[in-house]
């Protein structure tokens, strides 16, 4: 069946705008709706094998919809002026390298799209309409009809329709007419949802079939709503039907989709815009089309597939890899016994230098009858010569630190890191190699579960199975390597790549050096409290159970709940499901109601530090012969940037309560060495001084005035402002992270109208803030991005993202920018600290990184000297507007710092 695509022009180019980054030329003209384009026409021939093509255009002034109904799109905001500025050039464009495109005076771009469909359907084509507009949800039919999102890269069929509206396509009209559409003003029957009027019309199907029986048409007020709108519903189903007779005819041969050069026309226009990548996509096809007189064998279908090949003895492991070109690109990966690497063993390891076939070497597989591998010494020789090429990886963290840790392998920077390229790229989404196959090649990897039988290790998989397993990771990461690259620089993040190799490959080494080092672990210290803990908690059981009048499981929240609200009778209670919720805020809001509550709290705080903290710490730190405890760090395990800790995770031990700090009392210097937290001081606050270029905050800062007071003395006066000095520390870094007035007012213990004051005054007395603040929500909402110091990009999908979504975008925007902004320069700060510590054998060594504190080991003699010029680095390491501070504390246990 030959297939016709349909573009709905100005829909496209308002979603390319809005998908893509504001590029701009040297001149400062908007490029990005033009560069959306470019790529559409350049993935025609390759993504949407297509027969016949035609762009849909809108025709301008008044339409036949606003004879119906004059109000139809009047509350249409401008679009914006860069977009405005490029759309002319574009529609050029369409005309210049020949495409057909159809308007008519009076029409929309859907109703164009809609007659061509009823034209092409009759011919037997199949049509693809290239939109996201649900106005053209009408038209899909499996088979004959669906769309396509340029951005998304999706196909809509009915299915699709159904799992986003719940009703079918051919239901759309009457279902539209009941919802309505707020952004161009269909008014719909107000007080009606798209749960409410799924509901109607998968019941009845029509709106003629709802008014018939209104009088069982479900409830009072569905009924009322429906009534009040019957005028409404119809002029609005009015609105929302496609005219299918907008031309009399369409010649759909005349919209013929060649195989030609469609770009070369324009490269002129390309240099003009300083379109770059546009240029080489031109001239790529020009250098195609001038082999058209060559008679070319017939290509053949592109198929997703490798040669799986196993390199099982020395001889054939040394003539592959003495064959590599020197400049080579080589992904390698190694399967192993376990995860971690200071114990696991390397079961074998795979590489890829080609897209069409990559290689396994077994060397430590263990089952009954396993045939020949390599050695571990040929296996380890080897890869030192592999490892000198140009090294790609997913997740080579864990591969490079198994080589550090169990064969001496001296220090590696990788060339690239796939995973680190798709966190960088996108930072919220999956970087996982099985989510990265299925994004970018629609690509399912053999499960690791598949693999490996349950209470087994690689080591019993026969080595056949592990041949594909492994070298299908190697392939898919050569693929990867490649395509993200691609894809980074036509979205003009190039930047990122340099920023991949100037800070996050390096890190690499940094934290696996961290990882190896440990921090001690007092375990005398932690038996103490584990026994007080649970001499505790046996005191607070018996407490509870008399002040309750019952013994029952504390830990049970059923148990609990109906002890609370059916046994005591305390009012506030929600049931659901599973019982009544008595999660911390629902208890926190019963103090004072009942004795047994505050009880109830405090039992829980110290089971949770038992269980969470001091029985898994002493465990590990026992399974130790220096008693050192071993954290993995994540790279990429937060959307802001900053490190995530885990096995255990020791960022998140608490330090404002007294049995937290407890924790850490247990975390010491070995004999002869100090722990030294060197932190930054008010990191986020100076940040914003940076950003916003507020007079008021830079004075502070650049003065050395104690940022708190100086807000508090704003805020309420020099009378008032010691004794609220707390009340502005939560304003200043509660706003960083969309604190509202109902949040301010419960942390702070006033009224919402005071906190809301509260708020008012501080944007009043520091006005540039308000407008960088409101800055970055807007440019989530036009760019759908926002920037860290180093350029790093997070991502926020907020024309598709409901009403909470939204609110939640708002205040994670402006949390990245300034957290996402600290952790790049505590970064920094870590590479060159261990750069100078390894250049220089400094007694010194970096344990962890606790956000924006990092706790170094350091030797007793030396604390202040190195201290010293570790603190100078952090405080010089990016200049900003305003000066880095950080302050300093020793001590023998992480408990004394400060």
């Amino acid at each position: 069946m030959k297939t016709i695509t349909i573009i709905d022009t100005f829909g496209f180019f308002f979603r390319s705008y809005f998908a893509l980054p504001p590029l701009r030329n040297s001149d400062g003209f908007p490029t990005g709706l033009l560069t959306g384009f470019i790529n559409l026409v350049d993935s025609l021939h390759r993504d949407h094998s297509t027969d016949y093509l035609v762009f849909a255009l809108d025709s301008k002034g008044r339409t036949f919809r606003n004879d119906l109904y004059p109000e139809y799109k009047a509350n249409r905001d401008a679009p914006p002026e860069d977009l405005v500025k490029q759309l002319p050039i574009a529609i050029e464009w369409i005309d210049q390298m020949g495409f057909a495109n159809l308007s008519r005076e009076g029409f929309e771009a859907d109703d164009v799209i809609t007659t061509v469909t009823k034209f092409a359907k009759e011919k037997g084509l199949k049509v693809r309409i290239v939109s996201h507009d649900k106005d053209l949800y009408q038209m899909i039919e499996d088979g004959k009809v669906e769309m396509y999102d340029s951005v998304k890269k999706k196909v809509i069929d009915v299915q699709g329709c159904i799992d986003k509206f719940e009703v079918h396509p051919r239901d759309f009209i009457n279902f539209q007419a009941i919802v309505g559409d707020a952004s161009d003003n269909v008014p719909g029957v107000k007080g009606i949802g798209q749960k409410g009027a799924s509901k109607l019309i998968n019941q009845y199907h029509t709106l003629e079939a709802i008014y018939e029986d209104i009088e069982n048409c479900g409830t009072p007020r569905t009924q009322k709503l429906l009534l009040e709108s019957k005028e409404n519903a119809f002029l609005s189903r009015e609105l929302v039907t496609m005219s299918t007779d907008v031309f009399k005819d369409v010649d759909i041969e005349s919209f013929h989709f060649e195989d030609k050069n469609y770009l070369s026309c324009l490269i002129d226009e390309f240099e003009m815009f300083e379109m770059k990548q546009a240029i080489k996509k031109a001239k790529v096809v020009q250098e195609e089309t001038d082999y058209d007189n060559v008679v070319k064998p017939k290509p053949k279908e592109p198929t997703l597939s490798f040669e799986a090949i196993t390199l099982d003895t020395k001889e054939k492991l040394d003539t592959v890899i003495n064959a590599i070109d020197s400049d080579a690109i080589v992904a390698f990966d190694t399967e192993t016994t376990g995860l971690d690497t200071k114990v696991a063993k390397m079961v074998g390891f795979s590489f890829c230098t080609a897209t069409d076939k990559a290689y396994y070497v077994p060397v430590g597989h263990n089952y009954l009858g396993v045939e020949d591998q390599v050695s571990i010494d040929d296996a380890t020789d080897a890869l030192k010569i592999l490892l000198k090429h140009q090294i790609v990886g997913q997740n080579l963290k864990f591969d490079i630190s198994l080589l550090y840790n169990q064969y001496n392998f001296e220090e590696i920077t990788p060339y690239a890191d796939t995973m680190i390229m798709a966190w960088l790229s996108d930072p919220g989404s999956k970087v996982g190699l099985d989510a990265l196959a299925k994004k970018f090649f629609k690509y399912e990897m053999k499960p690791f579960k598949e693999m490996v039988k349950k209470g087994e290790d690689f080591s019993a998989v026969s080595i056949e199975d592990a041949t594909f397993y492994a070298a299908e990771d190697a392939w898919m990461t050569y693929l990867l390597y490649g395509a993200i690259k691609k894809k980074m620089e036509l979205g003009s993040l190039t930047h990122l790549l340099n920023e991949a190799k100037n800070v996050e490959y390096p890190f690499m080494n940094v934290l696996m050096r961290m990882e190896r080092l440990g921090i001690k672990i007092n375990p005398s210290k932690l038996l103490e409290l584990q026994k007080t803990l649970s001499e505790d908690l046996a005191t607070l059981t018996q407490e509870i159970y008399a002040l309750s009048g019952s013994e029952f499981n504390i830990r049970s929240t059923q148990q609990l709940g109906v002890v609370l609200f059916q046994q005591i009778g305390l009012k506030g209670g929600k049931k659901t499901k599973t019982g009544y919720s008595t999660n911390e805020a629902v208890l926190s809001s019963l103090v004072g109601e009942h004795p047994v509550i505050e009880k109830i709290l405090e039992y829980r705080e110290y089971q949770k530090i038992l269980s969470t903290y001091v029985d898994p710490l002493l465990k590990l730190a026992n399974a130790d012969d220096e008693s050192r405890i071993y954290t993995s760090f994540g790279q990429t395990g937060t959307a802001t940037g900053r490190l995530s800790s885990r096995d255990p995770n020791l960022q998140n031990i608490p330090v404002r309560s007294a049995l937290g700090r407890s924790v850490r009392e247990a975390f010491v210097a070995k004999e002869g060495y100090k722990l030294v937290s060197i932190d930054y001081s008010q990191i986020e606050l100076r940040l914003l001084a940076h950003f916003s270029k507020d007079a008021a905050l830079m004075e502070a800062f650049n003065n050395g005035v104690d940022i708190h007071m100086a807000t508090a003395i704003k805020l309420f006066g020099e009378e008032e402002a010691k004794e609220k000095r707390s009340f502005a520390k939560s304003v200043n870094f509660g706003l960083l992270y969309g604190m509202g007035p109902k949040k301010l007012s419960d942390e702070l213990g006033i009224s919402t109208g005071e906190a809301k004051e509260i708020i008012t005054n501080y944007f009043a007395s520091f006005p540039t803030v308000k407008n960088f603040l409101e800055g970055i929500q807007e440019r989530v909402k036009i760019d759908g991005y926002v920037e860290t110091i180093l350029e790093r990009r997070r991502l926020f999908d907020y024309e598709s993202a409901n009403g909470m979504q939204k609110a939640a975008f708002m205040r994670e925007s402006v949390n990245t920018v300034f957290q996402g902004s600290a952790a790049d320069l505590i970064k920094l700060s870590m590479n060159q600290i261990d750069s100078m510590i390894q250049e220089e054998n400094l007694d010194a060594f970096m344990l962890l990184q606790i956000h924006d504190e990092l706790i170094f080991e350091i030797k007793e003699e030396k604390v202040e000297e190195v201290s010293k010029r570790f603190v100078h680095t952090m405080e010089n390491v990016l200049e900003l507007e305003v000066p880095l501070v950080c302050s300093v504390s020793v001590g023998d246990s992480w408990g004394e710092l400060k």
